[in-house]
């Protein structure tokens, strides 16, 4: 390995493995994820696991958070953010929740943050999962692998499949099923656009929205 990879090489440790063990042996150590404390821990780690890739890139690695898919602010970001949010919100999870019905699995999207937590921390969980995840999976694993293999077909897989065994580790079946289609439009979009705030936007609203209104119908259902 030359010394020019290892930043790199550093990077996708902290980006892939760090969530991975989070989802895992910590979380088991910690207790479920519905705990506040566990889940306020939780996001205070991804957000340490961000603090460190962005210090990989900025200071080991001398390049700029544009190599991340990050050109800053613009509203062209936000509308399609939101027009890609609202295609998960209205689409693809009432969707998923027909077929996940279907095949008898727990109708867990794997967007979604953990469920019985106070609007606050509910905010604060969607908004860090937005953030970190996809700075993590999209803004650098992704474009780093894609570099190294010279593939975004193969960094896509790559990315997707890992997320989708973290989110195993957390919900279950259900949820990889679900996240691999969810997993796989947010990397596809991304690919096409590189455009890593509309893809934080898309993914902090659909975090926020699901949740939200599914406890605002649950009382309708019993």
């Amino acid at each position: 390995m030359t010394p020019a990879a290892l930043p790199t090489l550093a990077g996708l440790i902290l980006a892939l493995g760090g969530p991975a063990l989070l989802a895992g042996p910590l979380q088991r150590h910690l207790g479920g994820e519905n705990a506040r404390s566990t889940s306020l821990i939780d996001q205070l780690c991804r957000l340490a696991l961000l603090a460190g890739v962005i210090a990989v890139v900025m200071r080991w690695d001398g390049r700029p958070l544009a190599s991340l898919g990050w050109s800053g602010f613009a509203w062209q970001s936000v509308a399609w953010g939101s027009m890609l949010a609202f295609v998960f919100v209205r689409v693809l999870v009432p969707a998923e929740t027909r077929l996940l019905g279907r095949l008898g699995l727990a109708a867990d999207h794997g967007l979604a943050p953990p469920k019985r937590l106070p609007v606050p921390l509910l905010v604060f969980v969607a908004l860090v999962a937005g953030v970190a995840e996809e700075t993590l999976y999209r803004g650098y694993a992704f474009t780093r692998i894609a570099e190294l293999a010279d593939s975004e077909i193969f960094a896509g897989l790559i990315t997707v499949g890992v997320l989708a065994q973290v989110h195993l580790y957390r919900r279950g079946g259900g949820a990889v099923a679900a996240f691999v289609i969810n997993g796989g439009v947010l990397t596809a979009f991304f690919a096409w656009r590189h455009d890593l705030l509309a893809n934080v936007i898309a993914h902090t609203l659909t975090d926020l929205i699901v949740p939200l209104e599914a406890a605002r119908l649950a009382p309708a259902r019993r």
